[in-house]
């Protein structure tokens, strides 16, 4: 297997196919012969500014054909690319940047801005990828299977993050077994719905275009709507997709048409809880895998089966080993519980900078005759099953998933217990029993100090991103601990009305449609009791939740609310506002017709 599969291809289909389309997006369409172009001004660029083997290429640009051309222009180039998602906070992208220290980093004019200075040179892309120069002789540089082809970060247990460096031969063996085990053909045409930042964005490129198909970047407004991520999907006629599992569920519970385009849905990154409906014009393919071990590690086809529990992860993928072990790395009975660990052709090289960290969760693969084979000790509890698959069991550790983002909690604590008005704090997650997951933030406030959930929310947002933000803050007079003076998770009590901070006292509910809004907006956030003011970002929604309650809006008062309207009004008191306008448009336009 060629470890320069992605380049090698996507040149090879600019002289084969070069007015087939490659990406497109809002603003652009690329054809193959156009990416590969741009791409290869692109690496000429960033070789003369000394990018190369084992080098890193940050790309600040976000989910766009511009973004496809950074990162394919870094492979060309025979570097590596390491994503910097810009709407992380400047102190994040500041502790990655100087953590990479890439040689390049590719940007454009609108967000360059937002990036700090620092000893690697910033290349604006309409620039190097433009103009008439071309150097034939760039793609794929002198790059090996060894070589790293991407870094991406997660979050870290010491209160930074970690890069994850994945060499090119992981990246090939995962574009090898996607173009095998999905058919994937130039006809296809695939969607792009992850950040940057996301490792599952990798997959949905990098095997698409190897495969000479087009792939489609759907616009932000689509990506977390299930109702016009349906429409979405079926209008761009999309063959093969990844939608993460919270939004997957969603999508699996809508309508769909007898006759669509949509072959294959795949989803993971997060616990896939139920059976797909009978009938659906797809097969919906479940997926497990750590960005330490290139983005897929198993993957089976989910039947309709409503009464066999919740769906396996599937079975290894081609050249992938997975390992159900003891605390002394020792095969577990078949059926028995243990540590899932991975050895194979997906493990990466390791955590960039983090020689220690590396060396306890890579370690010698015992079950691998292989000089030099690694396991990747993931952490996640498993069994296998009779058939072979694999069942996810959840977490060995205190790493949580919330809709598909690993989060070490220490790095939220670490933050909350730097502000003077927290004495401690320990982070869990709330699942309300529907599969809908929330993070939540205990605090032990400081004598005399009543944080206010607004406060605690921007000081972490200066240093995290906004899906490592608590849904809600809950006051404890103490964290409880166990024997051994740890926080006892297990004991943390489920967010309760009288507990959690608020910005302002609670008002209750003064109109019937304030009454029947706040009762709808309580029990979609699984909550007692809801006072109009209260916000509801601030008690635990988010846009999939906001979804839900424009559907519920719709039902109860006959009106259509954009979901716009949620984030512009996220209180009870001025979304029944929103709904009474609407109401009496309604009427307006009936009497105007009379």
């Amino acid at each position: 297997m060629a470890h320069d599969i992605v380049p090698s291809a996507i040149h090879s289909r600019s002289s084969d196919a070069p007015t087939h389309i490659a990406v497109t997006d809002r603003r652009h369409v690329l054809t193959y012969e156009a990416l590969d172009v741009q791409a290869r001004r692109l690496a000429r660029r960033l070789r003369e500014l000394g990018a190369g083997r084992d080098l890193l290429v940050g790309v600040a640009i976000d989910r766009s054909a511009e973004f496809v051309v950074a990162t394919l222009g870094a492979l060309y180039a025979g570097a590596a690319y390491v994503p910097l998602d810009c709407e992380y906070p400047a102190e994040r992208i500041a502790f990655m940047l100087q953590d990479a220290a890439p040689a390049v980093v590719v940007s454009n004019d609108r967000l360059a801005a937002r990036l700090p200075r620092g000893a690697w040179h910033t290349l604006m892309i309409d620039e190097a990828a433009g103009g008439d120069a071309l150097a034939a002789e760039a793609v794929g540089g002198d790059a090996t299977a060894a070589s790293l082809a991407y870094v991406i970060y997660t979050s870290g247990s010491t209160g930074r993050p970690k890069g994850v460096e994945v060499t090119h031969a992981s990246l090939a063996n995962l574009v090898s077994w996607h173009r095998r085990a999905f058919g994937v053909t130039a006809e296809d045409r695939a969607s792009q719905l992850s950040s940057p930042g996301f490792d599952a964005a990798v997959w949905e490129v990098w095997p698409s275009l190897a495969s000479g198909a087009t792939v489609h970047i759907a616009e932000d407004e689509r990506r977390l709507d299930p109702a016009g991520l349906r429409n979405w999907l079926v209008e761009q006629r999309i063959t093969v997709g990844f939608v993460p599992t919270p939004v997957a569920e969603r999508l699996l519970a809508l309508e769909w048409p007898k006759e669509t385009a949509l072959r294959v849905l795949l989803t993971g990154a997060d616990t896939l809880h139920r059976h797909p409906p009978a009938g659906l014009p797809f097969t919906l393919v479940n997926n497990y895998g750590p960005t330490e071990a290139a983005v897929v590690t198993t993957s089976g086809a989910i039947g309709s089966a409503p009464n066999h529990g919740r769906p396996s992860i599937g079975a290894p993928i081609d050249n992938v080993d997975v390992h159900i072990l003891d605390e002394h790395l020792r095969p577990v009975p078949n059926g028995a519980v243990g540590e899932l660990c991975i050895g194979g052709a997906g493990v990466a090289r390791g955590y960039r900078n983090r020689p220690e960290l590396t060396a306890g969760r890579f370690v010698p693969d015992p079950f691998s005759a292989r000089p030099g084979a690694r396991l990747y000790r993931t952490g996640d509890r498993a069994r296998r099953l009779a058939n072979g698959d694999i069942a996810f069991l959840g977490r060995m550790d205190g790493q949580l998933k919330v809709r598909g983002f690993r989060i070490e909690p220490a790095e939220i604590v670490a933050a909350l217990d730097a502000d003077s008005a927290i004495v401690a704090s320990a982070v869990a997650v709330h699942d309300d029993g529907a599969g809908d997951r929330r993070l939540v933030a205990y605090v032990v406030p400081a004598p005399g100090t009543e944080p206010l959930p607004s406060m605690l929310r921007d000081r972490l947002k200066a240093s995290l991103p906004e899906y490592m933000i608590p849904a809600v803050f809950v006051r404890v007079e103490a964290l409880p601990l166990t024997a051994n003076g740890k926080i006892d998770r297990d004991a943390l009590p489920a967010p309760d009305v009288a507990d959690v901070l608020r910005d302002e006292p609670l008002t209750a509910p003064r109109t019937p449609v304030e009454q029947r809004l706040a009762l709808i907006v309580a029990s979609l956030l699984d909550a007692s009791d809801v006072g109009v003011t209260d916000n509801f970002f601030l008690l635990g929604g988010h846009s999939l939740l906001g979804t839900q309650l424009i559907a519920r809006v719709r039902d109860a008062f006959g009106v259509d609310l954009p979901l716009r309207a949620v984030f512009d009004h996220p209180t009870v008191e001025a979304l029944a506002a929103e709904v009474e306008r609407a109401i009496l448009a309604r009427i307006e336009a009936a009497a105007s017709t009379r």
